[in-house]
């Protein structure tokens, strides 16, 4: 989660009508972890991360270029992680996202990647215009709120063992 290049845009912090994105702190680190390990949010992710690749990724996402805490403005309670990274996958600035279980369908996560994808649209350049988000096909909610953002669809590839698909933000 640490980043080599250069980033004239980080650190940011990002509001909207309920959240804050901002970079991660080390008090985020015990619930970023829980991302990392929770068998229903790594579902589609490739399964709950091994405990010393946990210990590595908390040391290194503090500060992290391009990885946001997404709190609750009301009581900075921490309820994902959404990362922006220049140039993935086709050249693109891609856009991932990870939420905790318990704060799922409360439009948390529409509102954090929004935010994310306009932020990055606006002062990420990467080699090819636009945002990218990409999800496996099988995760019918990620598609869902990828479709209720006005992403569009753009491709289908296997990777990871599974059959994936990609979204294009303009």
């Amino acid at each position: 989660m640490t980043s080599a290049y250069a980033a004239p845009y980080w650190p940011a912090t990002l509001a909207t009508t309920r959240l804050e994105l901002r970079p991660v702190v080390s008090s985020d680190v015990p619930a970023i972890a829980r991302l990392w390990t929770d068998a229903e949010v790594r579902r589609y992710l490739g399964g709950p991360v091994a405990e010393d690749v946990v210990r590595l990724r908390g040391q290194r996402c503090v500060g992290a270029t391009g990885v946001f805490s997404v709190v609750r403005r009301e009581d900075d309670c921490l309820l994902g992680l959404v990362l922006v990274e220049p140039d993935a996958r086709d050249g693109r600035t891609g856009v991932s996202y990870q939420f905790l279980p318990e704060h799922r369908g409360r439009g948390y996560a529409r509102e954090a990647v929004a935010a994310a994808v306009s932020w990055a649209s606006a002062e990420v350049k990467s080699k090819v215009p636009g945002v990218a988000a990409v999800t496996q096909e099988a995760n019918e909610r990620s598609r869902q709120l990828l479709d209720a953002l006005g992403g569009v669809l753009v491709g289908r590839f296997e990777e990871w063992g599974a059959p994936q698909v990609m979204y294009r933000f303009t």
